[in-house]
């Protein structure tokens, strides 16, 4: 497992599922662009009721930073070519509207 934070943009709308055990979960996908350029899917799934508040009141497009556990994969393409991937389980989530909010409850001009 790697602690990481993710930063990019929503890819599609995220969804709630309901897991076997009856409770409920958010999954997502971030486009993140690499170090080199190259775009990477990030999949996201969080089990934290704020983290996926937030995700759900979101839409395709917006930006977003997430922490939590970081899981390289990789895939096979339709052209047989290897690319990776990223799982991450979220734990926190940063907005625009979440910088705001604390700026605002510590007392900062939220426009600064």
């Amino acid at each position: 497992m790697i602690d990481a934070l993710i930063a990019g943009r929503l890819q599609g709308q995220p969804s709630e599922k309901t897991g076997k055990n009856g409770k409920p979960y958010v999954i997502a996908k971030v486009r993140a662009t690499a170090g080199d350029g190259e775009n990477l899917i990030v999949n996201v799934i969080t089990f934290s009721d704020a983290v996926g508040d937030a995700l759900l009141a979101m839409d395709e497009g917006d930006s977003v930073a997430l922490s939590g556990a970081l899981t390289p994969k990789v895939w096979t393409d339709r052209d047989g070519q290897v690319r990776p991937a990223l799982d991450l389980i979220a734990h926190q989530i940063l907005t625009a509207y979440n910088v705001n909010r604390k700026r605002e409850a510590a007392g900062e001009d939220a426009q600064a």
